[in-house]
């Protein structure tokens, strides 16, 4: 099976979508299939991957805003490499213009909106809070689904990267075909990883001593990831328990954060660790994962973090919901500091081995970046036989 994927979300300097989708063409090469994606860039250019694959960059203008990031202008030009590459699958993720001209696209492959993210929960729920009701701001920006609605009518199928993403849309009233998690990169992350030691010292670091409790956030410093909230909790939970936080991440929002823990010595901030061999120890050796975010499409850190043998404690909304089981996890109500802090309390007045020895089970139950492809071709090779639209374009 031959898969394009029209991306204008990867880019040549890394990031989360360039890490999926290098992975992923290394695993359907393995497979015996092939994924070929083609993304905007300031120059036009071919990259045969050696491990299989390739990359063809389409020569367009930079985003304004973002330097690392380019925008498709030139619609022709990816049509027609979609001619001549002749796939049996084309993917897109972006509902701007790219939305349009793949969907118009008269090629015979199975066309797949493939929904990764949901801009307006990422955006005017965000924008609005406060303001108004999630309901009403789902009515002020109804014409947004209608907007989507009408270029999904150009594609056989609507898919999302996970059952958050999928609810979220079908309560808007639109036909999602099905919802397929995406999974994670299992040879870095075990339970076996964990050091008691690493633990101690992290601790020592958090001004606690080794009977104290240690809680990792991981994620950018962004408003849409409530790391104010998780702060908060921790700060409310700690007048009862001793329970420390290590953030690690960086971003817009790093030094606010900064003042607002102040002279807490028990919550501190330290910079991404993009060692992996040391991140998954880390990650192993605390002793719960806690998150702030609602909108997360998929919970990519929750499954990292389970994958790890580690407990959760994250809002009753969005992909991180998913990932969570009460054995193993306690949830809270979603941007509610008080119900966050009561939900940290509760963690730790569970008895701590039955909790890590659930979350250790659950560990080897966490999908891999492999599963996730092979799910992928199975359901694209049924859709080929007989696509869930009808026929296809």
């Amino acid at each position: 099976m031959r898969i394009v994927d029209v991306n204008e979300y990867y880019s040549p300097t890394g990031g989360g979508v360039r890490t999926y989708l290098d992975r992923k063409m290394r695993i359907m090469a393995e497979l015996g299939h092939e994924l070929i994606v083609i993304a905007p860039f300031h120059e036009d250019r071919v990259e045969d991957r050696p491990d299989g694959g390739r990359v063809h960059w389409v020569k367009s203008p930079p985003l304004i805003l973002d330097r690392n990031y380019w925008l498709f202008n030139d619609p022709g030009a990816v049509t027609r490499l979609l001619d001549e590459i002749r796939p049996d699958v084309v993917e897109n993720s972006s509902p701007w213009r790219p939305a349009w001209f793949i969907g118009d696209w008269q090629g015979d492959a199975l066309k797949v909106f493939f929904a990764h993210n949901d801009n307006m929960g990422a955006y005017p729920h965000r924008w609005l809070e406060g303001v108004a009701s999630p309901a009403r701001i789902e009515r002020i920006f109804g014409w947004y689904t209608r907007y989507m609605d009408k270029f999904l009518g150009k594609y056989d199928a609507f898919v999302t990267n996970g059952p958050a993403l999928a609810k979220r849309y079908r309560a808007r009233g639109l036909r999602v075909d099905a919802a397929t998690p995406l999974g994670i990169d299992r040879n870095h992350f075990s339970p076996d990883l964990r050091d008691e030691e690493l633990r101690a010292s992290m601790l020592a670091q958090l001004d606690l001593p080794p009977e104290g409790h240690l809680l990792i956030g991981l994620g950018r410093h962004h408003k849409e990831k409530r790391w104010p909230l998780v702060i908060d909790a921790v700060q409310a939970a700690g007048a009862d328990v001793p329970v420390g936080l290590m953030l690690l991440g960086q971003g817009p929002q790093s030094e606010a954060l900064e003042r607002q823990i102040g002279g807490n010595r028990h919550i501190r901030l330290f910079r991404p660790v993009y060692d992996r061999e040391r991140f998954s120890r880390i990650l192993a050796s605390a002793d719960a994962l806690i998150h702030g975010s609602d909108q997360e499409p998929f919970g990519l850190v929750a499954c990292e973090a389970l994958a790890s043998g580690l407990p959760l404690i994250v809002p009753d909304e969005g992909g991180c919901a998913e990932v969570a089981n009460p054995l193993y996890a306690e949830t809270y109500a979603a941007r509610d500091t008080r119900s966050c802090a009561d939900a940290i309390r509760r963690m730790f007045a569970r008895d701590p081995a039955a909790l890590r020895a659930a979350a250790r089970r659950a560990a080897g139950g966490v999908l891999s970046d492999r599963d996730h492809a092979i799910a992928l071709v199975e359901l694209y090779s049924r859709w080929l036989a007989e696509p869930p639209r009808g026929v296809m374009a």
